[in-house]
């Protein structure tokens, strides 16, 4: 008896998610995205003060993006014999820097530079995170481990970014960086205190990005991610310009709001249900999306439409990041952290691919057709999706 209460309490133990290491890490997550998209809310103050157009303070936002795109695979690959933590730590402190930087900078270009370095810590450290909390939780609980690690990105598109224009507003552009530099020295304190370290990969068992891309189920996985993000930018970028012609101009900051909090019940949703039915919750999500978009394209000329069809995108979009990182864990085996590196540069070229093409569908076809477009590139997701059952879903424990 007093064995199997022995066994009972050590099996619930080994159940237990180590709650403070995934929200060290989903804290991180909060400051990539926050950083990100933080000088968009801030442009004319930022572009003001350094002389040139909004248009050109907006590219603030493009480096960060380039820097994460070429940072990602040569840095996580160089570096894949470290001690993984110090990765994590090297990025954080990199967060610090680079605010501070800017905080201070007195130059346009200067600030353009910082903000390439910024982004490089920043492809290193969403590289890094759905790997690391994959480690720190056993097999049958990786879902829900990678959704809390990674809740952070989320929320900070939903929450941070509004806070940061508050913050800006009240005490200026400058501290409003330098409190985003203490924000990150706060969290880079906390990963020094919390998250335990893992043991680099033996030389022999590393796997090149191409290698990699070549594991059964992992090009689909990047390939559904890539345009599933490239479908969500495409719409959410122009999202003004399709409302403005319904009407609807003075609703943007509802819509998005709206957004946002689908977003936060999407991922919760995600979080209870991913590691029974990772498979389901792929297909569900891209459907889920297609439908709002369907409705946004055809009865866009009811307002209470709009907010219901913008609420289901929102459910979506809010775990498809932590479906998609939990999948790609899976399939991956001992080449995670390969794979994630592929995958964070896949979702930032999507980011600037969904832009570009958002910006020829608006000049081409007006606003109307945003929607349309959205919907036509998320049918190649729905089929790779399905088609790619056999490895790109496995459930953890066939690993």
């Amino acid at each position: 008896m007093t064995t199997s209460l022995t066994n009972s309490s050590t099996a619930r133990s080994k159940r237990k998610l180590p709650l403070g290491s995934l929200l060290a890490l989903a804290a991180a997550g909060f400051l990539t995205a926050m950083l990100e998209t933080l000088p968009a809310g801030i442009l004319p103050r930022l572009s003001a003060d350094l002389g040139v157009s909004e248009a050109s303070a907006g590219q603030t936002i493009t480096v960060y993006a380039i820097g994460s795109i070429a940072g990602a695979i040569p840095i996580i690959s160089a570096t894949m014999g470290w001690p993984r933590k110090r990765l994590l730590v090297l990025a954080l402190s990199g967060f610090v820097i680079t605010s501070l930087l800017v905080a201070v900078s007195p130059f346009y270009v200067f600030t353009l530079v910082v903000r390439f370095l910024t982004g490089i810590s920043a492809g290193v450290l969403w590289g890094s995170l759905a790997a690391y909390a994959g480690r720190l939780v056993p097999a049958e609980q990786r879902g829900r481990g990678v959704t809390i690690a990674m809740a952070g990105t989320p929320i900070a598109l939903a929450l941070g970014t509004p806070a940061g224009v508050i913050c800006a507003n009240a005490i200026g552009w400058r501290l409003t960086f330098v409190l985003m530099a203490v924000l990150s020295a706060a969290v880079l304190v906390w990963v020094l205190s919390v998250v335990p370290n893992f043991p680099g990969q033996e030389k022999s068992l590393r796997t090149s990005p191409l290698k990699t891309l070549a594991l059964p189920g992992i090009a689909p996985i990047v390939i559904t991610s890539v345009l599933y993000i490239t479908a969500h930018i495409l719409i959410y970028t122009y999202v003004a310009a399709f409302l403005n012609p319904l009407v609807m101009s003075t609703s943007v900051g509802a819509v998005l709001l709206v957004f946002g909090l689908a977003a936060l019940l999407g991922l919760w949703g995600v979080g209870l249900m991913i590691d029974r039915h990772l498979r389901r919750m792929m297909i569900g999500s891209v459907l889920l999306f297609a439908l709002g978009m369907l409705v946004l394209a055809t009865l866009s000329q009811t307002p209470a439409l709009v907010f219901v069809a913008v609420a289901a995108w929102g459910i979506a979009f809010g775990g498809s990041g932590s479906i998609q990182q939990t999948a790609l864990t899976n399939a991956a085996g001992s080449a995670v952290d390969t794979a994630q590196a592929v995958l964070v540069t896949g979702w930032n070229l999507g980011i600037a691919a969904g832009g570009v093409l958002g910006g020829i569908v608006l000049a081409n076809g007006g606003p109307s057709t945003l929607p349309w477009a959205t919907l036509a590139l998320l049918v190649p997701v729905f089929v790779v999706v399905v088609m790619s059952r056999r490895h790109a879903s496995p459930a953890p424990n066939t690993k």
